[in-house]
């Protein structure tokens, strides 16, 4: 599977000091390999254990260096609704910086599937599954959320969605 995302590229961008793009092979051999065995927390009460494996947000994020400005992080998703709208997240800075924050490209010792947001999906732990954005393209960095910081909040969802 991995060849079948030859041309994927993440995007790093907004209040950063070097805006960057990066392939999956880039993501895989430019930065520390992370790994967490963690339980996944359904808004809707289900929940399922996972070992997945990526890069620590914080380390893509410094690769990119966000200005002093910068707030929050946006997460754009390659996915939509079924009209059109396409799925977003977003997390604060202090946020992404926890060490649990991953951009996972594996499940299970595996690429990430498809269904579990193949290419490249955002980890959040520490907070309810609709936070773990799938099918990750770009990452926005920005000084303030204009909106409600993402899909499902747009819905009626807490943002901050702790667990």
């Amino acid at each position: 599977m991995r060849d079948g995302w030859r041309g994927y590229r993440l995007f790093v961008s907004g209040l950063v000091e070097t805006p960057r793009s990066y392939a999956l092979a880039d993501l895989r051999g430019k930065f520390a390999r992370s790994s967490q065995i963690t339980r996944h927390d359904c808004v809707e009460g289900w929940s399922v254990i996972g070992k997945w494996t990526g890069v620590r947000l914080s380390d893509v994020l410094a690769d990119a260096r966000p200005k002093d400005t910068a707030g929050y992080v946006v997460f754009h998703c390659l996915d939509d609704d079924g009209t059109g709208a396409l799925y977003y997240e977003s997390l604060s800075m202090r946020q992404a910086a926890h060490p649990q924050a991953l951009l996972a490209y594996d499940l299970n010792d595996r690429p990430v599937p498809v269904v579990n947001g193949a290419p490249l999906r955002l980890k959040v732990p520490t907070q309810l599954g609709y936070k773990s954005a799938k099918y990750v393209s770009r990452i926005d960095v920005v000084a303030d959320l204009s909106g409600s910081g993402g899909y499902w909040e747009d819905q009626g969802y807490e943002w901050f969605a702790g667990i």
